[in-house]
């Protein structure tokens, strides 16, 4: 994938976000995309050896649209200005869904490469489902989260929207408590990918997909998925 390429195009994006420039520049597009692609498809095969439950998840599923839906949004820009993909079992979902933890990752016109892994603001639901399971398995998720190569790849949970207090249903005082507040379930990283070449980035997203994969089993587990979606 021709990195300086792409931030030169989504930066020029950035700059001319409307039809005719898409336009004019889209045989640039399709060429980066078709690298994108390549790219997804690369980390799938790889994380697919530990992670079985992915191995017949399509790349083209997992990619985002770069059309911005403007429909009940001021800014009537016609396009993102990222790439960005979220490899799940089934392809890709819509967080309303509660389709389960993913493996994300975007590049952005400023030249950083945006990677997480969890579920951002489920559902209701599921959300209902994931707390459950910190009172029935706490210790399994402070395991997932505080082993040293996840920590070395994401440093924290994201806490956007995390409550004041403890949800009715749960036990106030329970040592749980903290995580029980929480309405996203997702670390996130961000480094910059200028200078870097393409095995250099499928490598450190590889690196820190697979440090997480503790935190996805643990989440799929909230999620009853199949056993055989386990590595043994």
């Amino acid at each position: 994938m021709h990195l300086s390429d792409l931030q030169a195009f989504l930066s020029e994006l950035s700059e001319n976000n409307h039809r005719a420039w898409m336009a004019m520049n889209k045989p640039r597009y399709d060429i980066l995309r078709n690298e994108f692609l390549e790219l997804t498809g690369a980390l799938i095969n790889s994380l697919q050896r530990t992670d079985p439950a992915i191995a017949n998840t399509n790349p083209a599923k997992a990619l985002f649209r770069i059309n911005r839906d403007v429909r009940f949004s001021k800014d009537k820009s016609p396009y993102k200005t990222i790439f960005s993909a979220s490899i799940v079992p089934d392809g890709r979902k819509k967080p309303s869904e509660g389709g389960g933890p993913a493996y994300y990752f975007q590049f952005d016109a400023q030249g950083v490469l945006l990677f997480a892994v969890g579920e951002y603001l489920p559902p209701p639901h599921r959300l209902r489902q994931i707390r459950d399971q910190l009172i029935s398995d706490g210790n399994g998720f402070l395991d997932a989260i505080n082993q040293d190569p996840f920590r070395s790849n994401f440093p924290a949970i994201l806490s956007e929207g995390r409550l004041v207090k403890v949800p009715r249903a749960y036990p106030a005082e329970h040592p749980m408590g903290e995580w029980l507040k929480y309405k996203s379930f997702i670390a996130v990283n961000e480094i910059s990918y200028l200078g870097m070449s393409a095995s250099e980035v499928k490598n450190q997203l590889l690196m820190a997909f697979e440090s997480a994969k503790p935190l996805i089993y643990w989440l799929r587990t909230s999620h009853h998925i199949a056993v055989n979606a386990y590595p043994e």
